[in-house]
């Protein structure tokens, strides 16, 4: 097995050299004719749907806000779902859900790294 070290070294210049390309590829982009022509289009045409989809939200009514308060229940519960398999995990049990049609769940773990400070 690799040193951790090594594979985070490895992924910063992975990144780096990433970060140059997209570079290149920004300045490439500058240079074709139609390029700004079309991304000028298109962000008229996102405005035009951002303001129907406001319409559109208004005429709704309460039925769009009940929408904005399931969605914010909605991000709560997976909050508590999350904290329950952690408590669970670190208490060594089993971690697992059943969705309606009797198929099983179990959760996914992710380790991310960020900058001590």
């Amino acid at each position: 097995m690799r040193d951790i070290q090594e594979v985070y070294n490895e992924l910063l210049e992975n990144k780096k050299e990433q970060k140059e390309i997209r570079g290149e590829y920004k300045d490439a982009l500058l240079s074709a004719n139609e390029y700004e022509e079309t991304a000028d289009k298109i962000k008229e045409l996102r405005e035009k749907k951002k303001q129907i989809e406001t319409l559109t939200q208004s005429r709704l009514g309460a039925r769009w806000d009940e929408l904005e308060k399931l969605k914010a229940k909605t991000e709560e519960l997976n909050q508590m779902l999350t904290d329950i398999a952690m408590s669970n995990l670190a208490e060594g049990k089993t971690v697992s859900v059943k969705d309606q049609y009797d198929n099983d769940y179990e959760p996914v773990y992710k380790i991310t790294f960020r900058k001590v400070e």
